[in-house]
């Protein structure tokens, strides 16, 4: 109270933070008469307040944002479909592939049975809802609550309305606006129509847009041909193409074959198949090789799938983004590089004859040049995309043999040795000696080394000459692995895997950590083995291979995950392993590549049941590797080497990918 001109009082009006307290007293609170906790504690009353204030405002929103969502008038990027273009590491370009396809048709085009295949899988109540789901709805709300994601729980018009006129992202802005302009759709069109549109406008990977160009795609037909299996194989690429196709892989087939068969089990259950015709489908509809484009031929296929694989692991891109087309794709390919490799191939490989020998069948030669940074600069898979989809520079399963010896070498240089049970671990040079003989006793800190039929395991030279005491660089230059072997179990197998990693080689390539671990029984790509020798050369700089340099979309930068260089050895050592494999050329095991001029280093590398041969080595300015094998594609089961190409037994399954090597990195420019 203040005192007022007139004699009398006047009372003082109270400020904002006085009429908050005054409204919560209004409220009972805090609550009177109670105390601690309980004051702070709201009544039931007030608890149903809150909540119908809170009702009452969502409601509002809700209203507010259903009346100012329009149905938008302008369709999404399916009038403006391209093709993807690719382009060499110099500019110009190297192949434009990916041609969108989509054709509309009438939905009396459509089988009713496939038809009720898609409904069955995505919709079953498709007819009967208003648009949307309302427990879809209250799923999609769950996620979003507990921090998942919005995906799931869309009715065939939701996912229509997401297919012509939103984006593909997940947030709950998006999600909003797909079920508002879905109930507005619904109201507007009729079922059919919205079917129609649907099935006209989904994704079924093979860059087919359209149930009728799936149809083409996957089983070489029209829509109208197609039977109620061949539509639930259909139906089941819509959860995700690329994860459906099953002749991508073999877990791709299982998912594919189990989604089939569910499918036409809900169109039993939903009445629309009967249980008599159910049963005849028993075979899985197998689909039709995916169609290899034109412009894929000699080499080019090989580099532009290697080039799309980056692109869909490095970027946010989807698959069905990517298809959709208009995207540049800026790789590391040098055209000169890929051609000079490509003809140093064909120039050693001429004499080999698959319908004269029985040994020059299934021969593949993979290769591949990485430059000290990473870059792929050139790669060989194969004598024709077109003839043999299989790429032979990025293989799986073919084990490097001696030639992964420099890694073991590396990791004694760098971490030492334990030779005795109390964990101690001594320095190794390259001045180290080991007992270089054939047939020596593999040794631990605990003994010798039992293998599993019961006999000591003993180190095996190729060929089989003993050479005494020998020293770890000698031994890497004169390709000797009986001490490479010790040295790896006197290392440790798992410090040698986590170099080897650390180099590059994938985790999924390492062999079996047994003695012959250190001996090449892992099987990395000529991709991953060149890379990790360019580290050699580098004073242990590590790149992880990569194939694109930039990507756009109509000319504006989308983001790329690029590799960043670590330092996967010391410069010392990485210095010790770059004389001992330039020694090898010199005077070693790799003198045959001499002749590609000064400066060289390499390793051959061969395995003791001569089912691969290899040459990896450098230049100073690329690092190459060459590969040598038999598979028959159909099983992949790597074939033996001898007499390939009418060599005599004693030669080594090196010789020819050193030839490759020597003659490829000549033609590219002599050494440092």
């Amino acid at each position: 109270m203040r005192a007022h001109p007139g004699g009398g009082t006047k009372e003082e009006k109270p400020g904002r933070r006085g009429r908050w307290l005054k409204r919560l007293s209004r409220l009972d609170y805090p609550r009177r008469g109670r105390s601690g906790v309980r004051r702070w504690l709201p009544s039931r009353r007030q608890v149903l307040l809150l909540l119908a204030t809170g009702l009452a405002a969502l409601t509002g929103f809700l209203t507010w944002f259903y009346v100012t969502t329009q149905v938008p008038d302008d369709l999404n990027a399916f009038a403006t479909q391209q093709n993807n273009v690719y382009y060499w590491a110099d500019g110009t370009e190297m192949a434009r592939i990916g041609e969108v396809n989509r054709q509309e048709v009438p939905l009396g085009q459509v089988p009713e049975s496939v038809q009720w295949a898609v409904l069955a899988a995505e919709n079953e109540t498709f007819y009967s809802d208003p648009g949307v789901s309302f427990t879809g709805i209250g799923r999609a709300i769950y996620r979003m609550g507990s921090g998942g994601d919005t995906q799931g729980g869309s009715t065939i018009t939701q996912q229509y309305v997401k297919n012509i006129y939103l984006n593909q992202r997940q947030d709950v802005s998006r999600k909003l606006s797909e079920i508002v302009i879905a109930v507005k759709l619904d109201q507007r069109m009729s079922k059919q129509d919205i079917l129609a549109g649907y099935l006209n406008t989904s994704w079924f990977g093979r860059g087919s847009y359209g149930i009728e160009r799936a149809a083409a795609a996957y089983y070489g037909k029209d829509v109208s041909q197609l039977n109620p299996s061949e539509g639930a194989f259909l139906a089941a690429l819509l959860k995700g193409a690329g994860q459906f196709d099953p002749t991508i892989s073999p877990e791709n087939r299982q998912r594919a074959v189990e989604r089939w068969s569910w499918i036409l089990n809900r169109m039993v259950k939903v009445g629309k198949l009967p249980a008599a015709e159910r049963a005849k489908y028993t075979e899985f509809p197998e689909p039709k090789p995916v169609p290899k484009s034109a412009g894929m031929s000699g080499q080019v296929g090989y580099l532009v799938d290697m080039a799309r694989a980056y692109v869909e692991s490095h970027t946010d891109i989807t698959a069905a983004q990517f298809d959709l087309g208009g995207h540049q794709i800026y790789t590391t390919f040098e055209k000169p590089k890929v051609a000079a490799l490509n003809a140093a191939v064909q120039d050693a490989t001429k004499n080999i004859d698959p319908d004269q020998r029985t040994a020059d069948q299934f021969v593949r030669v993979g290769a591949a040049s990485v430059a000290p940074d990473g870059r792929i600069v050139a790669l060989y898979g194969g004598p024709d995309y077109l003839k043999q989809g299989f790429n032979s520079a990025n293989t799986s399963n073919v084990p490097i043999g001696s030639a992964f010896t420099p890694l073991v070498y590396a990791a004694g240089l760098g971490q030492g040795v334990q030779r005795e049970r109390d964990g101690s671990r001594s320095p190794v040079l390259p001045t180290t000696t080991y007992n270089g003989n054939d047939g020596v006793n593999v040794m631990t800190p605990e003994g010798p080394y039992w293998g599993r039929d019961g006999k000591i395991v003993k180190t095996a030279n190729d060929p089989k000459r003993d050479w005494g005491s020998i020293s770890l660089r000698t031994a890497v230059e004169q390709s000797v692995n009986g001490p490479m072997t010790q040295l790896g179990m006197d290392v440790g197998l798992d410090r040698v895997q986590k170099t080897a990693t650390d180099l590059g080689l994938l985790p999924d390539s390492m062999g079996e950590m047994v003695p012959s671990y250190a001996v090449g029984n892992s099987t990395p790509s000529a991709v991953r083995a060149a890379d990790a020798y360019a580290a050699f050369d580098g004073g242990g700089r590590h790149t992880d291979p990569y194939s694109v340099l930039k990507i756009t979309r109509n000319g504006a930068p989308i983001a790329l995950r690029l590799p960043a260089a670590a330092q996967a050895l010391t410069p010392k050592v990485a210095g010790d392993v770059d004389t001992a494999l330039k020694g090898a050329v010199r005077t070693g095991s790799a003198k045959a590549a001499a002749a590609a001029g000064p400066g060289m280093a390499g390793k051959p590398g061969t395995t003791m049941d001569r089912t691969a041969g290899w040459f990896v080595g450098y230049n100073g300015q690329l690092s190459t590797a060459v590969t040598l094998f038999r598979t028959d594609l159909k099983d992949l089961k790597l074939l033996s080497l001898e007499g390939v190409g009418g060599a005599s037994p004693e030669t080594p399954d090196s010789a020819l990918p050193t030839q490759v090597w020597t003659s490829y990195m000549k033609a590219v420019g002599g050494g440092r």
